[in-house]
């Protein structure tokens, strides 16, 4: 490999290379050997004429178990006694697909609540309103007394 032209990767701010190649190269990198969190690859490439280029590439590694909390929000002000729910699943290393270590239980939202009430409120009024016993309970005592009493 000449030094004219080669590819040299780095990893976050490392001064030696995690590998050096040749154009054109196929790049490969073992996540599970890096921490939990963001990581920055760094390429350089160095052409015949001696020209140097420069591509910085961010990312997030994720190995490990997924984490879902409820109760608590990043910048949230707190008081008193603080319950937090703390769900963890998943990572590289677990194979068993577990849902019900995946779900996060979560209350139902007033604004549900207020639309379910609402329509069942609908509902009884409008049964209400155009509510008609049957021919055969008209000559019943209970509707015949309200029928005469109604003006």
């Amino acid at each position: 490999m000449s030094d004219a032209e080669r590819v040299a990767v780095y990893l976050d701010d490392g001064t030696e290379p995690i590998a050096e190649y040749s154009p054109p190269a196929r790049i490969s990198v073992d996540t599970t050997q890096l921490s939990d969190g963001e990581h920055e690859l760094r390429i350089e490439a160095s052409g015949s004429d001696d020209t140097l280029g420069l591509q910085r590439i961010p990312f997030e590694v994720r190995n490990g178990p997924a984490i879902s909390i409820e109760g608590l929000r990043a910048g949230d002000v707190v008081e008193g006694d603080l319950d937090v729910v703390v769900h963890a699943w998943g990572g590289a290393s677990q194979g068993d697909w577990e849902p019900e270590r995946v779900e996060s239980p979560a209350p139902i939202p007033t604004w549900a609540w207020v639309l379910l009430i609402s329509i069942i409120a609908w509902a009884l009024y409008y049964g209400t309103l155009y509510w008609q016993p049957g021919e055969s309970f008209q000559k019943t005592p209970t509707y015949e007394n309200e029928a005469v009493s109604a003006p």
